[in-house]
């Protein structure tokens, strides 16, 4: 199959099945929206929606958050991954938020990447979901899935996937075809257990064709020992 007619083939799938994909984290306005990626990295958003309600009503501004302590802060996320470095992070962040962008969330990627804790992928994420940034983050979800399916070949780092993906997918469908990879890898396309029976796009799908290849080799091969 050529990559081609694997992108149009998935692309046409997730615009038919899934057109309103969104993020499945809870916010209520930019700030809330940062602070809850950076919770996210190598963390559920099952777990991050549990924790952040507490969280923003002690500190719904970031001004509020830069007057706490990393302890105070740690006391909220303390069942999140990584608590204590995310603790730090968000502690710089909200001053950095109050000090040099008075209290806004920059709408600039490269001015987002400048906030202690926030890196490129966190920065894309906040810059596609809220302004619709042409732009492809890339998780664990869309690394894994992307280079499963075949949408990307041998990608050895995210930055790789994302220039391939950003290639491929129109651009003004970036920002949704994000949460596509995201939610199909979460519920469909999962690491261990991948559930091709009742994945959509199989049809287009490099490895489900591989294993289709292995499955017909192994039953010829049994019939001729027989």
């Amino acid at each position: 199959m050529r990559l081609k007619e694997r992108y149009e083939g998935i692309i046409a799938w997730f615009s038919e099945h899934m057109p309103a994909a969104e993020s499945e984290l809870h916010f209520a306005n930019p700030y809330q929206l940062l602070v809850a990626v950076a919770l996210s990295a190598q963390c559920t958003d099952k777990r991050v929606n549990m924790t952040t309600p507490a969280l923003f009503a002690a500190y719904p501004t970031p001004c509020d958050m830069a007057r706490a302590t990393q302890e105070e802060i740690y006391s909220y996320i303390r069942s999140i991954s990584y608590p204590n470095n995310k603790a730090r992070n968000l502690l710089g962040m909200a001053r950095m938020l109050c000090e040099e962008f008075g209290g806004e969330v920059p709408q600039d990627l490269k001015q987002l990447q400048r906030l202690p804790g926030v890196g490129r992928k966190t920065a894309n994420v906040v810059g596609a979901v809220l302004w619709q940034r042409e732009v492809m983050p890339v998780d664990t979800h869309v690394f894994r899935v992307s280079n499963r399916i075949g949408l990307t070949t041998n990608s050895k780092t995210p930055l790789q996937t994302e220039l391939t993906l950003e290639k491929n997918i129109p651009s003004h469908l970036l920002p949704v075809a994000h949460h596509w990879l995201i939610l199909h890898g979460r519920y469909v396309c999962m690491a261990r257990s991948p559930k091709c029976g009742e994945c959509g796009i199989r049809e287009w799908c490099r490895k489900y064709a591989a294993d289709c290849r292995t499955a017909e080799r192994k039953k010829k091969n049994e019939t001729e020992t027989c």
